[in-house]
């Protein structure tokens, strides 16, 4: 496989536990590489649907996805702030140029105020029974939303602000490279 480097362009598939494609965006550039995450960027991708639905993001995003987390984190830089999206999902894999990962239903959104509530709890509930989520995967995924809220509380780097517009920089040099 090809060593993944700054400024390679990348697909994301997110997929359901049943192994169902859920949703894909077009793009990803890398621009950073941490030991344990790797740092993306994108603005106004693609994404598509499993239903075939097509529509494009609307503001310029950081991506941070983990080797060995249960979550992923999308920074979106909308004109009010930053708002946070984070999923909780499986550790990803890289595959053919693409990012993968399964979603487990159950988000955290963060606001610029610094609130922040958990999101598809009924979801959750109903795909965990209708996919048979184990006992192990269900403490698995909560004690990610317990890890990733911990996270946020001790002031992460990946919640900085600063942090993140500076990657969005770096992203807008990349592209215009």
């Amino acid at each position: 496989m090809k060593k993944i480097c700054i400024g390679d362009k990348l697909q994301i598939q997110c997929y359901k536990h049943n192994g169902k494609i859920h949703r894909a965006w077009d793009e990803a550039v890398v621009l950073d590489f941490k030991k344990d995450y790797i740092v993306f960027g994108n603005n106004k991708t693609q994404v598509t649907e499993a239903e075939g639905n097509i529509w494009k993001t609307k503001e310029p995003a950081i991506m941070y996805f983990f080797k060995d987390k249960w979550f992923n984190v999308i920074a979106q830089l909308k004109k009010d702030g930053i708002y946070y999206y984070c999923n909780i999902a499986s550790p990803f894999i890289i595959e053919d140029n693409t990012i993968k990962y399964i979603d487990y239903d159950l988000d955290l959104r963060i606001f610029p105020s610094g609130d922040y509530k958990i999101l598809d709890k009924g979801e959750y509930k109903y795909h965990k029974r209708i996919m048979n989520y184990s006992d192990d995967l269900d403490l698995v995924i909560n004690n990610a939303m317990k890890d990733l809220i911990e996270l946020y509380n001790e002031k992460s780097i990946i919640f900085d602000k600063n942090m993140n517009y500076n990657y969005s920089n770096e992203y807008n040099s990349v592209k215009s490279a």
